[in-house]
């Protein structure tokens, strides 16, 4: 009996072969020209919906592992969903502008400086559409099923008009403004960065300990020959700065040491420890202040005609430093904050490209911060008030595109308030369900700790800031103007607003008391792309009648808490007051095998195409169900290779199950439950709780689990038991036998069931497996979900057989025993002799079943555990074993060894049982003998 090994599909040949490289290629295309997605969602026409909303990667670069694990784990959900009563369409999505492209261009002799913008802008516009199909065909080869006709880019004119619109209904709200204060500046990118922007590497830094004399001490502090002793990690900032901060709690010792003849200033509980760092062999304590004393005391910088002022705030510690910090408004968040608390100008002296400009002085100016650290060293030690430098390795914000360090700048940017409505979101996080647990904790402390978000970037590839000025210089920001704005894009795309003057970007007769002459400028500034892909709820799900919002559910890696996670949540709260997604699956980074990050400078990174023309892209998607996604994964060659031979276990075993089925048409051959075999009734029990524990972990988005039970039903539940004895039944039993035939539809339902199961993990063995079965599908992504069914007397069942499978490890263990004593070989050699307690003889009746067949044993038999000889083995449950070797001869057609060899003339070589099976279904064979052949 052989399995049809080859089904056409229109002009297409599939065989139940291997070959996957090649042939998942003939089967994407199948899967195309058949438009197999659209059926699909034609089927799931009218049922609930489900929304998984894709988090649009960059345009840029051929996709790495991180991409496939985020892609595949997201293709599982949404293609279970379709297959299990849902409407679930799938839209990917793209992020196409920002810096990294501009760098592109500019790589390739590109100055947008010295270019006309939309020239520019059209360049950056074409490069981001290559990208974005270089990636899709990526995506595709991975067999991810979606909408690719149709994608969701930033770029297209209705997502920037929903973005626009997402602005203004902010600005109405009064959450836009500007303002100048510090924000992460990247120099090498010549433009504000968000958080989500910087990545942290450790460096080196000069951490340097000065004085500045003490000019006014408001008479708490002598001003002969006193000194406040500050602390600083970045002395090219000194030239900035502005005044001193404490802590009002912090006591405060004044120094006099032994080898000095001036006092200083510095926080009680640090004097020993800075003692011995500033080689005072000997001092005395003076007078100890509270800080809170000390407010408004004054000193002079160190080298700059300016008077410091003292200040309180709450950001000091006395993990180190002195307890008293250098203060530069221009350069640090709580900088700004206590000194506009104080009146402090908000001074800054370094340019876009960071350099130090006039204002820090002749000494200063046109030089690269970096190295203005040297310099101000050097004064504070030509005037004697360096007292301690060290170089200290610290973690610091890099941008994450240049890889070159940031530094805090002041600047006049357009913020969005997140202060304003930190509350709402907050209040927003309560109603989503996260997974992993510690997600909602970690997404709660990033809002509860976060300043407002700067908005504007100095680039062009961008979404404009839909933002006027008057003749006086007054931002105008109205709801006539952003919605005449948003209208614009929505017909001709944000280029409009670099190819237009600002009078006609404006309503037409538009008029503002801050314009008596009628004029207006615009914004040049670019909206941060997290703004982009952070109203995506708005530009994809919001404004597709298909696609619902809030969405369902939000899948990327853990890095978005602070990136896309953050940026939708905060302006879908700001446009509707509330989330926009209902849950959160948050996954880690995958790093190379001995746990590094993956980098192509290192050479250690694995790209899953690499993979993929090896071995397949259904490799790469069976290895995504086999790690632990919510923690980073590791990824080598050697997981690969290991998770291809659990790929050929399933693939061989559904081989085994097709060809023994290759004969059974399931409407007229199927055995109904009550009709079956026991073990085959058991088996059904099991596959039963096998569906029903798939689509709860399928539900729950547990595919490491999922991957456990599979491989555990394949290679125990199937392959070492079930399947195990069967070829005693299939190969021997008359063709249509209930013996058989029961099995045999056990066999089928279990093979229909587990490619059903397997279809969003494995879609490709799984429409090649579903060729050779006889449903009404044309493809298994068109079938549903197999359903958990009510079996007669199931608990019962499942019950018995779990005591007996206890007995039967028992019995796998003495003939373990006795083929190590070369006692037998197979198990088919044993005659097996079972002394049990009658609680397990009841056991075994109860089970009406060939106890000796499922123990794949040629003699058995049960005595009571009272005559169990003394070399018999005892087990737990009241069970005694012993393993002989079996009498009598080998039969040549079921291969076990039986005394009855030979006992029908006309079939000499064959058992009663088989003789009998022959003649009844073959009786030429008596008359005319049995010809081996």
């Amino acid at each position: 009996m052989r399995v049809k090994d080859t089904l056409n599909l229109g002009k297409t040949k599939f065989k139940m072969r291997g070959n996957l490289p090649v042939k998942e290629v003939d089967r994407q295309k199948a899967w195309d020209d058949n438009h197999v997605y659209q059926l699909r969602q034609k089927l799931n026409e009218g049922k609930p919906s489900f929304i998984l909303h894709d988090g649009p990667p960059y345009a840029n670069g051929d996709i790495h592992m991180g991409h496939a694990m985020n892609k595949i784990s997201k293709d599982f959900i949404v293609r279970y969903k379709s297959m299990n009563g849902f409407r679930a369409p799938y839209v990917p999505g793209w992020d196409t502008h920002g810096l990294p492209i501009e760098q592109k261009l500019t790589q390739a002799g590109y100055d947008r400086k010295k270019m006309d913008t939309n020239e520019f802008r059209k360049l950056c516009h074409d490069y981001a559409l290559k990208q974005v199909e270089r990636q899709k065909a990526e995506f595709k080869r991975l067999g991810v099923s979606a909408d690719w006709d149709n994608p969701y880019l930033t770029l297209k004119p209705e997502f920037e008009a929903a973005e626009i619109r997402v602005f203004g209904k902010m600005a109405e709200r009064g959450l836009i403004y500007r303002g100048k204060k510090p924000v992460i500046w990247s120099w090498s990118s010549e433009s504000a960065l968000a958080e989500a922007e910087v990545e942290y590497h450790d460096i080196t830094s000069p951490s340097a300990f000065y004085a500045e004399k003490v000019v006014d001490g408001k008479g708490v502090l002598d001003e002969d020959n006193t000194y406040m002793v500050v602390w600083t990690t970045t002395p090219w900032t000194i030239p900035a700065s502005m005044g001193i901060t404490i802590d009002a709690g912090f006591e405060y010792a004044v120094v006099k040491p032994s080898n000095d003849d001036r006092k200083f200033v510095l926080a009680k509980e640090l004097v020993e420890k800075d003692a011995e760092l500033f080689g005072w062999e000997d001092y005395e304590i003076v007078k100890t202040v509270k800080g809170q004393e000390l407010e408004g005391v004054l000193a002079q910088h160190p080298f700059m005609d300016r008077k410091l002022l003292t200040m309180l705030g709450d950001f000091v510690t006395i993990d180190t430093g002195t307890g008293l910090v250098h203060t530069a408004p221009g350069f640090g968040e709580d900088d700004y904050n206590v000194g506009k608390a104080y009146g402090l100008d908000i001074f800054v002296d370094v340019d876009a490209q960071g350099y130090l400009t006039k204002a820090a002085g002749p000494d200063f100016e046109g030089v690269f911060y970096d190295d203005a650290n040297e310099i101000s060293l050097n004064k504070l030690k030509e005037k004697n008030l360096l007292l301690k430098y060290q170089p200290i390795v610290h973690s610091y914000p890099f941008d994450w595109r240049t890889k070159k360090p940031v530094i805090y700048r002041a600047t006049d940017q357009w913020f969005a308030s997140v202060d304003k409505i930190r509350d709402d979101i907050l209040s927003a996080i309560d109603d989503v369900k996260f997974m992993p647990d510690w997600g909602k904790k970690r997404l709660y402390n990033m809002i509860k700790d976060r300043g407002d978000w700067v908005i504007s970037r100095q680039r062009v590839w961008g979404v404009p800031l839909p933002i006027f000025y008057g003749e006086d210089g007054t931002p105008i920001i109205t709801k006539e103007t952003t919605d005449h704005v948003a209208d614009l894009f929505a017909k001709y795309g944000s280029d409009i607003w670099f190819e237009k003057d600002a009078k006609d970007l404006l309503p037409e007769g538009f008029t503002s008391e801050h314009s008596p002459n009628g004029k207006f400028t615009k914004e040049n500034d670019i909206m941060d792309v997290w703004f982009d892909s952070g109203s995506s709820h708005q530009g994809v799900c919001a404004e597709r009648d298909y696609l619902t919002y809030p969405a369902d559910l939000y899948l990327e890696g853990s890095d978005q808490y602070r990136g896309w996670f953050n940026s939708s949540l905060i302006t879908s709260v700001a446009f509707s007051g509330k989330a926009p997604y209902k849950q959160l699956l948050s996954q880690g980074f995958t790093l190379d095998g001995k746990g590094h990050k993956m980098s192509k400078s290192l050479g250690n990174t694995i790209a899953p195409n690499d993979v993929i023309k090896k071995m397949g892209a259904e490799i790469v998607r069976l290895w995504v169900t086999s790690v632990d996604t919510s923690a980073d994964v590791r990824v080598s060659m050697e997981n690969f290779v290991k998770i291809s031979d659990s790929y050929k276990k399933i693939r061989n075993t559904i081989r085994y199950m097709l060809a023994n089925t290759s004969d059974f048409d399931p409407k007229e051959n199927t055995v109904d439950f009550a009709d079956m075999r026991s073990a085959d009734k058991y088996m059904m029990v099991r596959l039963n709780a096998f569906i029903k524990d798939i689509k709860n972990d399928y539900d729950n988005y547990d595919f490491l689990s999922l991957n456990r039970r599979l491989m555990s039903f394949i290679n125990s539940e199937l392959s070492a038991f079930y399947l195990d004895f069967a070829k005693d039944i299939l190969y021997i039993y008359a063709e249509d036998s209930l013996e058989r035939r029961s099995m045999q539809t056990v066999l089928y339902k279990a093979v229909v069931a587990i490619t059903k199961l397997i279809t969003p993990i494995l879609p490709h063995t799984a429409e090649e497996i579903w060729n050779f079965l006889s449903e009404p599908e044309d493809f298994a992504q068109l079938s549903e979900m197999p359903t958990v069914e009510k079996l007669d007397g199931e608990e019962e069942i499942a019950k018995n057989w779990h005591e007996f499978m206890e007995v039967r490890d028992d019995v796998l263990k003495a003939l373990e025993e006795a083929r190590n004593n070369k006692l037998i070989g197979k198990a088919s050699e044993a005659k097996l002799s079972l002394f049990v307690s009658d609680d397990v003889k009841t056991l075994l009746d109860k089970l009406n079943t060939n106890v000796g067949q499922v123990l794949m044993v040629s003699q058995l038999s049960v005595d009571s555990l009272d005559n169990a000889p003394e070399d018999a083995q005892s087990f737990r449950n009241g069970v005694a074993i012993k393993v002989e070797h079996a009498d009598g001869e080998t039969c040549e057609r079921c291969r076990l060894i039986r005394t009855d060899v030979g006992s029908d003339a006309d079939y000499p070589q064959f058992c009663a049982r088989c003789a009998k099976i022959v003649r009844d279904n073959f009786p030429e064979t008596a008359k005319d003998g049995f010809d081996e052949k």
